[in-house]
C-alpha cells in the first residue's frame, strides 16, 4: 500500500502537488476543462489542511523554444482560481529566484501553479528525461510530494519520480482512486470480459498478451476486429488493416479460439463520411470497395449476451467510428447494456472515456480511468514509475 495525502499533517507545510493540467486549448482558450475539475478534491483537501500549495503540471508538447508560447499554464491558473473561488498566484518560471521568493512567502492555505514544466526540456529534456538535478532543485521548494497526476504515472520525470526521490511522498485521490479501481482487474472476479476496440492492434499486442491468459472472453470491435477477420480468411475490402499485426492475430486466434470473439456482421459504406449512404453485410460478404465502419445489430446482440454473465468487464476503444454519428450505434447499445448489468464496469480511458461522455454514460459505470497510454500500460501489467516511486505505508 502506498501512502496518500491523508497520511500527512498539511498544516504549515509546502506540499507541491503534481497535477495533470494537460486540457486542450486553442488560441490560448481552454476547450474542457475536465482534467482541471478532476484535481479539485485533492487541492481542497490540501487547502482545508492549512497546507502551502506549490502546484506543478506538464502542457502540450514542447520541443523547441517556439512551442512556449501556446502551452503556458497561465490559463489553467485563472480556470483554478474560478473554480476554487480564491485567487492562484501564476509564476510563469520553472526555476530561479522569482519562483522561490514567490513559494517562500506563502501563507497557509495559499495556492501558487508555477509554470509549464515541459519548459525545462528546452534544451535537453530535463524535465521528461528525470534529470537528476532538476528532480533535487523542485523538491528543495518543498517539504511534502504527492502525485495527483495519473496521465503520466507511466513516465519517469523530474516532476514525478524525480521529486519523490527526494522528499516524503504520498499520491492524491485521483491517482489512489484510479490505482485501486485498475487493481480490481490484477485478480478479477470471473467471469471477465475485456472490449477492446480502436483502430490498431499494433497499440494493444501487450495487453491482449497480458488479458488473453485471465479474461474468459475477449470481444473485438473497432478497426482492429477487421485485422483479426482478415486474420481468419475473410475478405474485408476498404477497412482499416493492420498488416504487420496480421500473425500476431493468427497466433492469438489458434492459441485461443474459445476466448477471441469477433463481429459477425458490420455496416460498411464506399467512402470514410458520414454523409455516404451504408448498409448492413454478414462478415463473410465484404465487396472489395467496402469500408467497415460499425458493428452490425447480430454483433450487438452477440456481445450483449457475453456481457449478461460478466462479473467484471474492462473496455478500451469504440467499436466504431464514433465520430461520426451514423456509426456511433454499436458503441452506445453495447454501453447501454453495460450499465444495466451487475458487474464491475472500468472503461480504460482515452476514446473510449469520451464516447461515454458524449453519449451520456460516462457517470453510470464502474470507473472511467482519466488515463490514456498510463492505463494500457498498467494492463499490460507494467509497473508505473511515477506510482512505485511513492513511499509505501
Amino acid at each position: 500500500m502506498k501512502k496518500t495525502i491523508r497520511d500527512y499533517d498539511l498544516n504549515g507545510k509546502r506540499v507541491i502537488i503534481r497535477c495533470d493540467f494537460n486540457v486542450p486549448m486553442k488560441d490560448g482558450k481552454i476547450l474542457d476543462d475536465n482534467r482541471i475539475v478532476m484535481s479539485l478534491k485533492t487541492i481542497h483537501y490540501a487547502i482545508e489542511h492549512g497546507a502551502r500549495l506549490i502546484l506543478m503540471s506538464h502542457l502540450g508538447r514542447v520541443k523547441e523554444e517556439a512551442d512556449k508560447e501556446k502551452n503556458s499554464l497561465r490559463a489553467v491558473s485563472v480556470r483554478l482560481s474560478e473554480l476554487l473561488s480564491k485567487p492562484v498566484i501564476f509564476v510563469p518560471n520553472t526555476h530561479g529566484k522569482d519562483l522561490e521568493d514567490a513559494v517562500y512567502n506563502l501563507k497557509d492555505g495559499e495556492v501558487l501553479l508555477m509554470e509549464n514544466t515541459r519548459f525545462e526540456d528546452v534544451p535537453g529534456k530535463k524535465e521528461s528525461g528525470n534529470d537528476v538535478e532538476l528532480g533535487k532543485y523542485w523538491a528543495s521548494l518543498g517539504e511534502i510530494f504527492i502525485n495527483d497526476a495519473f496521465g503520466t504515472a507511466h513516465r519517469a520525470h523530474a516532476s514525478n519520480v524525480g521529486i519523490a526521490t527526494y522528499l516524503p511522498s504520498g499520491l492524491g485521490f485521483l491517482v489512489e482512486k484510479e490505482v485501486n479501481e485498475l487493481s480490481i482487474l490484477t485478480n478479477p472476479l470471473h467471469p471477465f470480459v475485456v472490449i477492446l476496440g480502436g483502430s490498431k492492434v499494433s497499440d494493444k499486442i501487450g495487453v491482449i498478451e497480458n488479458l488473453v491468459v485471465k479474461a474468459d472472453k475477449i470481444i473485438i470491435g473497432g478497426g482492429m476486429a477487421y485485422t483479426f477477420l482478415n486474420a481468419k480468411g475473410y475478405q474485408i475490402g476498404k477497412s482499416i488493416l493492420d498488416s504487420e499485426s496480421i500473425e500476431f492475430c493468427k497466433k492469438v486466434l489458434m492459441d485461443y479460439p474459445d476466448k477471441i470473439v469477433l463481429p459477425v456482421d458490420n455496416v460498411v459504406t464506399k467512402e470514410f463520411s458520414n454523409d455516404v449512404e451504408n448498409r448492413t453485410i454478414k462478415v463473410s460478404d465484404f465487396l472489395s470497395d467496402d469500408m467497415g465502419m460499425d458493428i452490425g445489430e447480430e454483433s450487438i446482440s452477440l456481445f450483449s449476451s457475453i456481457l449478461d454473465t460478466a462479473k467484471v468487464v474492462f473496455w478500451n476503444g469504440p467499436l466504431g467510428v464514433y465520430e461520426f454519428s451514423k456509426y456511433t450505434n454499436g458503441t452506445e447499445k453495447i454501453l447501454s447494456k453495460l450499465v444495466h448489468i451487475d458487474a464491475k464496469t472500468i472503461l480504460g480511458g482515452g476514446d473510449i472515456v469520451a464516447a461515454a461522455s458524449r453519449l451520456g454514460y460516462k457517470d453510470k459505470v464502474t470507473h472511467a480511468s482519466t488515463g490514456g497510454g498510463v492505463t494500457l500500460e498498467f494492463m499490460e501489467g507494467k509497473e508505473l514509475p511515477g506510482v512505485v516511486s511513492i513511499m509505501n505505508k
